[in-house]
């Protein structure tokens, strides 16, 4: 072949990177990448856009008559052809290669080979045109085809499919806690990076039994212990550091998220376990009743904005805030007893008061002034004054309290004369009440008005055969 081009070196680049992107596809079952070849792959995200817009530029300039600058050709080539070469690199570090991954993989190298015959062909001046536009028109369709695969080896299979009104994974009724809980997590937030198109640290996410093999660093998750987990460890760790999981870049879990891996862990990592299996007082249990409630994120967004410094102008030692999910307005509360208690610790939340959905002052010697500050959290949906001083004059102040679901005030002085202000909380949906001045005519008056709410009553069984509670009352 005879070349009118002066710069022979460029067809010899581009006959050899051709050669070498053929004999990497066709033999890579027997090719072992050195550390550092490999680490060359990471390059490929950063340079596979450049090749895409210079190769449609020259098909577009191809197809609608004009002439193809050969300096533009011939870098668009170059470029194809590296990265190609780096994309297969990058998918060495994948142990286990799925469709996706295995038709981008050669879908890529086939594009930039045939962008190297169409080289070839413009170097010996080939004057078939028809030929010539077919191949430009075979080459849009795979770089819009790979950009395709690509897009889903990345974002997931789903990436480019049409939006539905209703979500796919939508939590059942009673649902498994693995499959409809804990998978939708891993779903959304990990298995973009863990499936079998791209295997990142040779780990799967899409299978409890992948869990349970773990990757290259060793286990994944160990059942009944979350705090030897390393997905729990990757998960707390600083956004800042290398091993955060997610890495950066990608949306992290929220604290609801986190807890509710950690308490299904903790209780053995089961498959088969169901939200009905859970007692009352079992966190997971209200966490994933959480997830279920409907338009929260909706609800949540007329909360007012809250910035994150005044967030960590209010936390303490004694006093914890967190967003309950995500960037929402909506805050989680938990307030400790100090050395010297003052009401002011309770008190001096009022001006993220609308805001505060969850608080727990339990074990706090709280009063009126507390309980008054308390009452005025219209938005409360979870509330723990268990384990302190207040009685029926102090819970006369939560009867504005209508979006409470969930209310702890075992082991109080409060009696009968409570009763009424329940009534008024028309969300309230489980209720702790044992060791307390309530009695059974109170309960049965409770449960008249409030048919589907759950007590935790803590009573004798004298008592809980002298009226029908249902499966409510454990």
């Amino acid at each position: 072949m005879t070349s009118p081009t002066k710069n022979k070196w460029v067809d010899y680049a581009v006959f050899g990177l051709s050669l070498f992107l053929l004999f990497c596809l066709l033999f890579e079952s027997y090719i072992e990448l050195p550390r550092l070849v490999a680490w060359v792959g990471r390059f490929h995200p950063l340079v596979l856009h450049f090749p895409i817009v210079l190769l449609l530029l020259c098909a577009f300039l191809g197809l609608t008559g004009k002439k193809v600058p050969k300096q533009l050709l011939t870098i668009a080539v170059l470029f194809s052809l590296l990265t190609a070469i780096s994309g297969f690199f990058l998918g060495k570090e994948t142990a286990l290669k799925g469709d996706l991954l295995f038709w981008h993989q050669w879908m890529g190298g086939g594009l930039a080979l045939l962008a190297a015959i169409w080289y070839g062909l413009d170097t010996v001046n080939f004057n078939r045109p028809i030929i010539t536009k077919v191949l430009q028109v075979v080459l849009v369709g795979l770089i819009f085809a790979t950009g395709h695969y690509g897009g889903m080896v990345t974002h997931g299979e789903d990436f480019l499919a049409l939006p539905t009104e209703k979500r796919a994974d939508e939590i059942p009724e009673n649902p498994l806690v693995y499959n409809d809980v804990v998978g939708r997590i891993l779903d959304n937030k990990c298995v973009s990076c863990h499936n079998p198109n791209k295997t990142k640290g040779g780990l799967l996410m899409t299978s409890l039994d992948a869990l349970l093999a773990g990757g290259e660093v060793g286990n994944t998750i160990l059942p009944g212990n979350p705090e030897e987990s390393e997905m729990i460890r990757r998960v707390h760790l600083p956004m800042e550091d290398e091993e955060h999981m997610p890495p950066d870049g990608k949306q992290p879990l929220n604290e609801q998220e986190i807890q509710i891996l950690e308490r299904w862990i903790a209780l053995g990592a089961s498959d088969t376990l169901r939200l009905v299996h859970l007692q009352s007082s079992e966190p997971l249990k209200g966490l994933v009743e959480g997830l279920m409630q409907p338009d929260a994120k909706e609800k949540w967004a007329k909360l007012p904005k809250v910035a994150d410094s005044t967030l960590q102008r209010l936390n303490s030692d004694y006093i914890t805030i967190k967003r309950i999910a995500g960037d929402a307005d909506a805050l989680s509360i938990n307030v400790y007893k100090s050395p010297v208690y003052t009401a002011e610790q309770v008190t001096g939340l009022k001006f993220i008061g609308q805001n505060i959905v969850q608080l727990d002052v339990s074990g706090l010697p709280i009063g009126k002034e507390e309980m008054n500050f308390i009452g005025s959290c219209t938005n409360l949906e979870w509330l723990e004054v268990d384990q302190t001083p207040i009685t029926d004059i102090e819970m006369d102040a939560l009867n504005l309290l209508s979006k409470l679901k969930t209310l702890k005030v075992h082991s109080t002085a409060i009696s009968d004369e409570s009763i009424p202000v329940l009534n008024k909380m028309d969300g309230l949906r489980e209720i702790y009440l044992w060791n307390t001045q309530i009695s059974a005519d109170g309960l049965k008056a409770l449960k008249a008005v409030k048919p589907t709410l759950r007590i935790e009553g803590g009573i004798s069984e004298e008592l809980r055969n002298s009226f029908v509670v249902s499966d409510s009352i454990l």
